[in-house]
């Protein structure tokens, strides 16, 4: 079977068993995106979680309905036909996933806005690189700063293009994801999220002139008194270098403090 929507099947027995054990599943409810076949579906209903599956495929959908007959019967697996990044997601504790590459970075995002206790993931390399980059640093940009906003990320496990079908251009990593609350105070986290998406936009430029291009976000008065209010070192530096601290000095005086 081909890939569907940009999937890649893990076929890797031995990273399968890692990656479900990577955290007590037991006796928890586990959300897992993109199920595939099912071989880390079976890996986590053997370790005794409730698992509520994803996929937004129709044809793999119907296949893990037959595998997985008795244990949908028995109430131990759930899935759900559809979007990861829209449809109505039961509650649930854990995430474990091997995410489609094209939405990893929507679907970290609603998974951290819903909440969970912990998540292990696969990205793309680079992709989970970019998480974990600090600032200052080429490979820092809006993702490092919104997932380090709220969350800690540590990297579990590097798996090379054989552990797949079919086999990926790239390498993957397994992280680990952790929420926690903002290291720093944060007014308004939709503008928070808004200034770090408009500095991005326009990484190139300094803070000041980022700033002023984000008028699809803000007043022209509400970006003014925001410039005048901030110190004049933080203005005439770019996006990538600032730390969360200073990102959130500006979205607060942004949102009036």
């Amino acid at each position: 079977m081909s890939a569907p929507r940009d999937q890649h099947f893990l076929v890797d027995k031995r990273a399968v068993e890692k990656i479900a054990g990577f955290v007590d599943v037991s006796g928890r409810r586990v959300l897992e995106i993109g199920p595939g076949e099912g071989i880390l579906t079976r890996a986590l209903l053997d370790r005794g979680a409730t698992v509520i599956a994803v996929e937004i495929d129709p044809a793999l959908v119907e296949e893990l309905e037959i595998t997985f007959a008795g244990e949908i019967e028995e109430g131990r697996l759930e899935i759900i036909l559809g979007d990861a990044k829209k449809v109505d997601i039961p509650p649930f504790d854990i995430v474990v996933a091997n995410l489609p590459y094209s939405v990893s970075s929507k679907i970290t995002f609603r998974l951290l806005e819903i909440g969970f206790e912990v998540a292990v993931l696969m990205y793309q390399k680079e992709f989970a690189q970019r998480m974990v980059a600090p600032p200052g640093t080429p490979n820092v940009g809006r993702l490092s700063v919104m997932v380090q906003t709220y969350a800690s990320v540590k990297p579990l496990l590097d798996l090379g293009p054989g552990s797949f079908r079919p086999r990926p251009a790239v390498r993957s990593w397994v992280v680990r994801i952790t929420p926690h609350e903002p290291p720093h105070p944060i007014a308004d986290r939709q503008v928070y999220a808004d200034i770090v998406r408009v500095l991005f936009s326009h990484r190139r430029k300094t803070v000041r002139k980022g700033l002023r291009s984000g008028k699809d976000a803000f007043s022209p008065e509400a970006i003014g008194r925001t410039i005048a209010s901030l110190p004049d070192d933080l203005l005439q530096r770019r996006p990538e270098d600032l730390t969360l601290e200073e990102f959130a000095l500006i979205a607060n005086k942004m949102s009036g403090g």
